[in-house]
């Protein structure tokens, strides 16, 4: 049974990436005692045995600690790129007319190489190519068969190899490369718990990743091209979580723009109940500063009064000279905010209506009653999970322990809204009486409430079948 390893236990989890900056076990067993909930292993760097290594050391604090960690496995996705100069570099200037093309011959200030015909092969006079993370513009003027010319629009220096965005038009390139077949692989082999697919465009592009990882991991999308965004609750249906990506999103994306395509996303995953995360920039400046600007902690505020599952830290607990500090300070803010009555009747507001089917009703018959009761916490019975998602999508006012007999079901509940999962594997529940005495030895374990105190439980008859969520009972703590 977890024990309270938390200084502050937070409703909105916090997921925090492996880097050179914590890959030792002092530090990733310190930012768990942070706060951290789930550690996302960034394909886009490291070897696959840097990721088995800090996968091995996950697992060895999960054990001391006694509480379940996610980890989140992100593939990298199609990275776009221009080639090379000869001298490695260019300044492009404001209404010069600039070449892309498929010549492997080093550029300069007039072409360079673009290895990638399925941009040339889709774009179309008025399209806009941004590069160097949208620090440059060009707009296309003519097309060719492997070519295109461009008038520069913003100018800059660009340099060998810089990322290429194309928000106009929809690539006919699969979310899922070479590359990251053979991560996605290795990844799964590992045992992570989520996977995550970048630069989604089309629902087809779900399918694809959902097809080969089966039910071995859950599948969380990330959100970061606007072909995403026009095809977003088709693309919601077919997952497990979603990212707020905002990196790419925001590059692709008007910036002001940003904000709203967050709260869609984050309103149409709760009303599907499928976990959500923001990312991206949250305390960015604590990458070199013991502290976060005000701004910062508003921004990460911001997500949390919006009912975000989860926030998350990149290179600031990844690369950054402060990743201890980063988790810490990141706790500290979701707790002020939780504790705030707005925010409290913030959620209550933005309370959704159950769904037409027995367990959603379960679900949110628990929230109220646990309500009604001041129940300190809703117990939920799951073997995968979905119970415990359920009554989180109802963000009751206490919190919910998810008893599970699996690691694999604590782990994926590492990352919901509200949810303290405890694995209890050689626990045998045959009857109703054995569930209220289980459920009772979770809340006295997990020193929650007081004697007297009434507390709600859900749960599937009979017990140990996935998707039977049909029974509420109410005990009281002795």
């Amino acid at each position: 049974m977890p024990t309270t390893t938390h200084a502050l236990i937070c409703r909105t989890k916090i997921v925090a990436t492996l880097g050179p900056a914590s890959s030792d076990y002092e530090t990733i067993r310190d930012l768990a005692l942070a706060g951290a909930d789930v550690f996302r292993f960034n394909f886009s760097h490291g070897t696959h045995e840097d990721h088995a290594a800090r996968h091995a050391i996950v697992r060895r604090v999960e054990a001391e600690l006694g509480k379940p960690i996610g980890i989140l496995a992100d593939m990298q996705g199609p990275k776009l790129r221009v080639g090379v100069f000869a001298d490695g570099k260019v300044t492009l200037k404001p209404g010069a007319e600039f070449r892309f093309d498929l010549s492997e011959v080093p550029g300069d200030e007039t072409r360079v190489c673009l290895p990638h015909p399925e941009i040339i092969a889709v774009a179309k006079p008025g399209s806009r190519l941004l590069m160097d993370d949208g620090k440059l513009a060009v707009i296309v003027q003519k097309v060719g068969p492997d070519w295109l010319e461009t008038l520069v629009d913003v100018g800059g220096v660009l340099s060998n190899h810089k990322g290429v965005n194309v928000p106009d038009v929809a690539l006919p390139i699969p979310a899922l490369t070479e590359k990251d077949h053979r991560d996605l692989a290795f990844a799964l082999k590992m045992g992570v718990d989520y996977i995550a697919l970048s630069f989604v465009q089309r629902p087809e592009d779900v399918s694809e990743a959902r097809a080969l990882i089966g039910e071995r991991a859950n599948l969380m999308v990330k959100l970061e091209k606007p072909q995403a965004m026009e095809n977003l609750e088709a693309i919601l249906e077919l997952t497990d979580a979603v990212m707020v990506a905002r990196g790419d999103l925001g590059v692709e994306l008007p910036p002001e723009n940003v904000p709203l395509a967050q709260k869609r996303i984050i309103r149409l995953a709760r009303r599907l109940g499928k976990p959500v995360v923001v990312a991206t920039q949250m305390l960015e400046s604590m990458i070199s500063s013991p502290t976060p600007t005000r701004a910062e902690a508003s921004d990460v505020a911001t997500a949390v009064f919006e009912g975000t599952d989860a926030v998350m830290l990149s290179a600031e607990s990844a690369a950054g000279q402060y990743p201890r500090e980063a988790v810490r300070i990141m706790n500290r803010i979701i707790w002020s905010i939780e504790q705030d009555a707005e925010w409290q009747s913030t959620m209550a507001r933005m309370r959704l209506a159950p769904e037409d089917y027995v367990a959603d009703a379960i679900a949110g018959a628990a929230q109220q009653v646990a309500d009604t009761l001041k129940a300190p916490a809703i117990v939920a019975y799951t073997h995968r999970g979905t119970t415990a998602f359920r009554i989180a999508r109802e963000r009751p006012s206490c919190l919910i322990l998810g008893i599970t007999p699996t690691h694999e079901a604590g782990r994926r509940m590492a990352l919901v809204w509200g949810v303290w999962a405890f694995v209890n594997e050689d626990q045998q529940v045959m009857n109703v009486e054995d569930m209220v005495v289980s459920a009772l030895e979770v809340v006295r374990r997990a020193r929650i409430g007081s004697s007297g105190n009434s507390i709600v439980i859900a749960a599937g008859i009979p017990f140990g079948v996935s998707g039977s969520t049909n029974t509420l009972r109410v005990a009281r703590i002795p």
